[in-house]
């Protein structure tokens, strides 16, 4: 995910001035800090009073919100893409590329919210026949949403989205890093949402940290491992849920038997879209020495493909979002050597879609996530000594694997963790909204998407509905106990294992 700064809670955080879907009775502006000990508590106050009346519950409700959401996509599309492209340069097809996937999330939650809603009944044992047992989906109450910057859009819009459909009020916090994207956000949204029920809030460090004072009932964050650990210790200062999408390094394994030129094509695309600012981007390749010399020649050809001869001449790449980004990354071009690319330009913001070759795994560039459009190899003996790379360090976001043979791509997947896992491509399991998406480890925890994004949000309530009467039933568990009681009552509550026959 985005890499940030390590002073405390700052790194990933607006410095305007705070703006909210509120009434104006809530503070507004850095001039808040100095009304009373916690400038937000009045705005966290007023948010759980509205849940409290239940108004975000009935679907009727949730599906106007979920709608005024798509028609801010809708409406203001010009207006996102224009904000994008001030951010981070970013190409018009790939703007266009994260506002499908947010779309998906609001007609994928509208068309299924009936059925995500329903209680769901759960088998009984012969005790409970007589009884009404089910899962209640509730809501939690008022939750947090904290985004990034590298797809300003969607890692803010999904997570609300599923907080929306689930029936929760909702703060949210655009990141910093894209300020003309967190502007439109704080000045447009309000306007299509229902300020009674929904707020966003941006503003510096400090801000932030008082945010963090106040008790949510959820808390979902995008961003860094580091800036994870802090809002994770804010979290549980009072036991607040939460749900962290972090980053990592995700390897990439291209076994010998491959269509090498197939494999580079997606591997390039996966790795310098958005300038490789991407938390899912295969961060370094795993292959033989061998693989390594027909990669590199695929890889180039891909590049100059997409890119032309100079790529900072393309209108389809982009750059590095800030100064430090693009310093921090540069650095890194330091390990290995250079095989294509390498070029830079700071006052453009601009590194080359570069490849490093035979880095070794004690380099600068394989100690972080690198977050930018630099791709390194590193050489392993076989695939077996892939594994083994891959599984002694952090669990990363996802892990890929290319090979014509499925059963090398199976091998892989079966002998490694990870959040998500493709075979034979790079990234495109993200633009799946039936599968979860998450981490694991370091790289985080939790998953949404789709109906995953519903159930992420939402309390899981199990219910158990009882007859008051016919007592007599229930006599055998009271005292005085006894061991005609005890065989009873063991036998209508056992679960006997189905299809099970012992041998003597």
């Amino acid at each position: 995910m985005e890499q940030l700064q390590a002073t405390p809670l700052s790194t990933d955080l607006l410095s305007t001035d705070l703006q909210s879907g509120a009434s104006q009775k809530r503070p507004k502006g850095p001039a808040a800090l100095t009304q009373g000990s916690n400038p937000y508590a009045n705005l966290v106050t007023s948010l759980k009073a509205t849940w409290l009346t239940g108004k975000t519950r009935p679907m009727e409700y949730r599906k106007e919100q979920l709608e005024a959401i798509g028609r801010f996509l809708d409406e203001k599309k010009e207006d996102i893409l224009h904000a994008q492209y001030q951010d981070m340069r970013k190409p018009h097809f790939e703007s266009e590329l994260e506002n499908v996937a947010t779309r998906n999330e609001v007609n994928v939650a509208l068309n299924n919210l009936c059925c995500w809603m329903k209680d769901e009944y759960v088998e009984k044992t012969p005790a409970m026949q007589l009884d009404c047992a089910f899962i209640r989906k509730d809501p939690f109450g008022v939750v947090l949403v904290i985004g990034a910057y590298n797809y300003p859009i969607n890692l803010i819009l999904a997570p609300l989205v599923g907080a929306i459909a689930a029936g929760n009020c909702v703060i949210i916090k655009p990141s910093e890093h894209s300020p003309c994207t967190a502007r439109l956000l704080a000045e447009c949204l309000p306007c299509y949402l229902d300020s009674d029920t929904f707020a966003v809030v941006t503003g510096g460090p400090e801000h932030v940290t008082k945010l963090l004072e106040n008790q949510f009932d959820y808390i979902f964050f995008t961003g860094s491992t580091h800036v994870g650990k802090i809002i994770m210790s804010a979290a549980a200062k009072n036991l607040t849920p939460l749900t962290l999408e972090l980053g990592g390094k995700c390897p990439c394994y291209v076994d010998d038997c491959c269509d090498f030129q197939n494999a580079a094509n997606r591997i390039a695309w996966a790795k310098f879209v958005n300038a490789g600012q991407t938390c899912i981007a295969p961060d370094y390749v795993l292959c033989t020495v061998e693989t390594q010399e027909k990669l590199i020649p695929c890889l180039r050809q891909a590049i100059r493909e997409f890119y032309g001869c100079i790529p900072q001449d393309s209108p389809d790449f982009g750059r590095m979002v800030n100064d430090n980004e693009f310093r921090r990354v540069k650095a890194l071009l330091n390990s290995g050597r250079v095989a294509i690319g390498g070029e830079t330009d700071e006052c453009d913001l601009y590194i080359a879609p570069t490849v490093l070759a035979d880095v070794q795994e004690w380099e600068p560039v394989m100690q972080e996530e690198i977050f930018g459009p630099v791709l390194p190899i590193v050489t392993v003996a076989d695939m077996d000594a892939a594994i083994a790379f891959i599984d002694c360090r952090p669990r990363p976001l996802a892990v890929y694997a290319f090979s014509c043979k499925s059963k090398v791509v199976h091998q892989v997947l079966d002998c490694t963790s990870s959040g998500g896992f493709c075979g034979n491509d790079c990234a495109m399991q993200l633009l799946l909204i039936t599968l979860p998406y998450g981490g694991i480890g370091c790289s985080g925890f939790g998953k949404y998407h789709g109906k995953f994004s519903f159930d992420t949000f939402t309390n899981h309530r199990g219910t158990l509905l009882r007859c008051i009467g016919l007592e007599k039933l229930n006599t055998i568990r009271y005292p005085p106990y006894n061991d005609t009681k005890l065989a009873l009552m063991s036998s209508t509550l056992e679960v006997r294992r189905k299809g099970f026959c012992a041998i003597l």
